[in-house]
């Protein structure tokens, strides 16, 4: 069924142990698309400056990614991110931010998109996901991401939002600023008191974990590789997959929430073994579904 994704396009230099990828692709709207693009068909919604490098049409070429959402705005410059990971890699020390044209009026979701049913609002300001939001009519599921930028100023917005999504995805840290709870449960049960029926934790190198209104719970550990060189988009990544893979099945139950998270675990290992985009470039669902298999050994008692 219709996935739509609303999110950043980014110019990401990033350094890590490994070594430093400047002005490479990035963006949380492109590395979802890229991994979502792997289960169902994408709605690609978001704009760039006219100074972008990147062609996304070739980026996306042999993908089901529909780019009528994308719009190439003149006069503007492109959201640039630079960041660097150290010791664990669990989290990024952002060096510099330039948000240019996403700080300006977001995109018009084109008419043709607005029947979309599975909605993933990729991290921006929580305004402009609202906006964004208000221009797709009755949607099934909608999944909204944040950060701790928004968390900190603008957390009136943030909290509007998450009464009109049916699920928020958000790591661990971000989890306890937002809920004011250092207990990663208290923090989930917090949240979801807010709007949502559905939270899931990421937990980086710990996994993820998913709390919801009925009393469910599920945690699912990370894929254990050794070969983690630029974790930036994994989080992206792994909603890609998720909400992916919830678009393929039409439904958001638990059972399916469950099989989800397993298929982002997998693609988000992917995305950290190489730098930008290229570990889900190279991707293909039979590797995918190779690590599945490993990663159901693993947890299998």
């Amino acid at each position: 069924m219709a996935l739509l994704v609303t999110g950043s396009i980014g110019i990401d230099t990033v350094k890590t142990p490994h070594g430093v990828s400047e002005n490479c692709l990035g963006g949380s709207a492109v590395y979802f698309s890229v991994a979502a693009s792997f289960f169902a068909p994408v709605r690609f919604v978001g704009v760039v400056g006219c100074d972008c490098p990147f062609d996304l049409a070739d980026v996306f070429k042999g993908r089901d990614v529909d780019l009528m959402g994308l719009e190439v705005r003149n006069g503007s410059k492109t959201f640039r991110w630079a960041g660097s990971y150290h010791g664990s890699m669990n989290e990024a020390k952002t060096e510099g931010v330039e948000l240019n044209v996403l700080a300006e009026k977001p995109p018009v979701v084109p008419a043709a998109f607005a029947d979309s049913k599975f909605v993933f609002l990729a991290n921006t300001a929580p305004a402009l996901q609202q906006q964004l939001l208000e221009q797709i009519h009755n949607p099934t599921f909608i999944m909204a991401d944040t950060m701790n930028l928004w968390i900190e100023n603008s957390l009136g917005d943030l909290k509007g939002l998450l009464k009109k999504v049916h699920a928020l995805v958000i790591n661990d840290g971000e989890a306890r600023l937002l809920a004011q709870h250092h207990n990663i449960i208290s923090a989930a049960l917090a949240i979801l008191d807010m709007g949502p029926e559905v939270v899931i934790i990421k937990r980086g190198e710990y996994g993820s974990m998913l709390v919801d209104k009925k009393g469910n719970y599920f945690i699912l550990p990370a894929y254990p590789t050794t070969n983690v060189k630029d974790p930036t988009g994994a989080g992206d990544s792994f909603a890609g997959a998720v909400m992916g893979y919830i678009a393929k099945q039409g439904s958001a139950d638990v059972g399916v929430l469950k099989s989800a998270m397993a298929y982002g675990t997998v693609v988000a290992s992917y995305t950290i073994e190489q730098f930008s985009l290229h570990g889900l470039l190279d991707l293909n669902k039979n590797a995918i579904e190779s690590r599945l298999g490993l990663l159901k050994d693993l947890i299998t008692f």
